[in-house]
């Protein structure tokens, strides 16, 4: 399973690639489509550090909850 991708990020909405195949990583850049995943839309009202889910399965996606190192 994926560990949170952790990044600083600007106010605004950005789309962070989870399916490995972004050429603009960790930004998506459409080259997911075929591959059964979608970006993690993330929307931020200010400026800040964020950990997004990479696992699918976060209860508070997008952003990671630990639920990766559950069992």
């Amino acid at each position: 399973m994926g560990t949170p991708i952790v990044l600083d990020l600007p106010a605004g909405d950005h789309y962070i690639c989870v399916c490995g195949k972004s050429g603009n990583a960790p930004y998506c850049d459409g080259s997911h489509k075929g591959s059964g995943r979608t970006p993690r839309h993330v929307v931020m009202t200010e400026p800040g550090t964020v950990a997004v889910c990479s696992c699918n399965q976060s209860n508070n996606a997008p952003f990671c909850d630990g639920s990766h190192k559950k069992d």
